[in-house]
């Protein structure tokens, strides 16, 4: 077992290469090799491989009590692995969005005081977080009082204060309502494409990931698949684990319009026209998927700059969670 910082020397890609381009050896900032996490007897998870580079977007799906979020803490190191090898880059920095808070709801606490729980900021750093995540407005606020929303952009805030090298975010968009989960994955987004850090997402949602994830990895104890959005939907592990329903209702969003949808629902073509929905002869669609059926627009397409895939059929009112 070993579970140490190591060298840029040592440091040597797992996995997937991301759409961002070719990562050299130096740009690892965490890999785990064959690791694992042993209580009582039991492996809650174990024979865990994959790394995580800068700039990358890895997500872990699964089913409750998959080993999502103690796979993240083992990687991170707020876990030591009982088997395996988890490797981290030495100096590295991580800014951490847990799934629960551990706070006292009846104690009055402000949005400015969030930020300084895990330790003192200069005033430039904690204005420069609040601002890139939209919350500036919110300083003197009650967390108790804020949104869902509002309070995830200001759990965001705070993850990213101290610039981390690897931002690790455990269900990010809970509590927030879809128009609000599409706004937040779009601020990650951002947040990765400015800073060029590193992001491990635990996604508890079964259907959805991230579009810009360069990896995705299903979990249940074990790794049962991993790669492309794309190619862990049509994965068998992935639609045995999670009914052939997924199969038959699965979308993938990998198309480009030649359209925009515009805030009221119509549709502003490329000759200037405007329908009040896309049609065939729009081209540059490049589909390869099954319908989603969601009634996003009548050619069955999420809308273009929408940041998140479908990997399997649901409502946004509906969806079950885990």
């Amino acid at each position: 077992m070993l579970d140490r910082p190591m060298s840029d020397k040592e440091m040597v890609p797992q996995g997937a290469a991301s759409t961002r381009g070719a990562f050299e050896a130096r740009d690892v900032l965490v890999s785990l090799s064959q690791a694992g996490i042993r209580r009582q007897g039991r492996f809650l998870v174990r024979g865990v491989d994959f790394s995580i580079r800068r700039g990358e977007i890895v997500t872990l799906i699964g089913p409750n009590g998959s080993g999502k979020s103690t796979t993240a803490k083992m990687a991170i190191g707020v876990y030591r692995a009982d088997e395996g090898k988890v490797a981290r880059k030495a100096g590295l920095k991580v800014g951490y969005v847990p799934q629960k808070l551990a706070i006292d709801w009846t104690l009055p606490l402000t949005v400015e005081r969030l930020m300084t729980l895990t330790g003192p900021l200069s005033r430039r750093e904690l204005l420069d977080a609040v601002e890139a995540t939209g919350v500036q407005h919110l300083l003197k606020a009650e967390v108790q009082r804020l949104s869902g929303g509002e309070f995830q952009r200001a759990l965001l805030a705070r993850a990213i204060a101290r610039r981390p090298d690897l931002l690790v975010l455990d269900e990010p968009v809970q509590g927030v309502d879809f128009n609000g989960e599409i706004a937040l994955y779009d601020l990650i987004k951002t947040i990765r494409n400015r800073t060029g850090c590193g992001i491990l997402l635990i996604s508890h949602d079964l259907h959805i990931v991230m579009a810009e994830t360069d990896t995705v990895i299903c979990l249940n104890g074990h790794v049962c698949c991993r790669g492309t959005p794309e190619v862990v939907s049509r994965s068998p592990e992935y639609l045995k684990l999670f009914g052939a329903r997924a199969a038959q209702t699965l979308a993938v969003y990998s198309h480009h319009h030649d359209h925009t949808h515009l805030p009221d629902g119509r549709v502003l073509h490329a000759d200037g026209t405007v329908t009040a929905d896309c049609h065939p002869g729009d081209g540059h669609h490049d589909d390869a998927h099954h319908d989603v059926g969601d009634g996003t627009c009548s050619c069955g397409h999420p809308h273009p700059d929408q940041p998140i895939l479908r990997l399997n059929g649901y409502t946004p009112e509906g969806r079950p969670r885990v």
